[in-house]
């Protein structure tokens, strides 16, 4: 009897314990957006918008981007990383294989990076660049630079269009309209 106790325990505690990261974290991270100035209008590519300050719900499993916008400031592009966390590791060791697979199937031991995004936009007609900074104000680099190291990883998640400086507009920029084609002249018809 005592060993059938044990059995029941131990598969008990494995099937409490599998998925750890998902119970703890979702399969959603809150994602907090700042930037400085406040107000802009910030668009990800899965059609989510947000005037900064902000919080909005994204899948951690996921690559973005994201398009900020801001009257009298450069506009400006941001490509968030889905990143693997640690947590599966102590989740294998404490909860087995099963909750490993579990997590890592829904990506629940993930989280966006940058996060929180915080950013200084750049003035429109200045030389400065959109600087992109930590949880405490500090500048980590020019967002140029944070784009650069990720673009190769996020083009296979996002595609070329959207990780290119010449990515998709934003959805509050204008569309380029074409020009209307000139109709031909009317040829002067042979003299008989």
């Amino acid at each position: 009897m005592h060993k059938f106790k044990l059995a029941a325990l131990v598969a008990l505690s494995s099937v409490a314990l599998s998925g750890c990261a998902t119970v703890i974290n979702g399969n959603n991270q809150d994602y907090k957006i700042k930037t400085d100035p406040a107000g802009a209008k910030v668009t990800f590519n899965n059609g989510l918008s947000c005037e900064s300050p902000c919080k909005i719900e994204l899948k951690r499993r996921k690559d973005f981007r994201a398009d900020v916008t801001l009257d009298g400031y450069k506009p400006a592009y941001v490509l968030i990383q889905s990143q693997f966390g640690g947590a599966v590791v102590g989740n294998v060791l404490l909860g087995g294989i099963v909750g490993g697979v579990v997590d890592s199937a829904n990506g629940s031991t993930n989280h966006l990076a940058p996060a929180p995004l915080s950013l200084k936009l750049a003035p429109l007609g200045s030389s400065e660049e959109t600087m992109l900074l930590d949880k405490k104000g500090k500048v980590v680099s020019t967002l140029q630079t944070h784009n650069d190291k990720v673009r190769k990883d996020l083009l296979k998640t996002l595609g070329a269009d959207l990780v290119s400086d010449a990515g998709k507009a934003p959805a509050s920029a204008p569309a380029a309209v074409p020009a209307p084609e000139a109709s031909p002249a009317p040829q002067p018809s042979p003299a008989q």
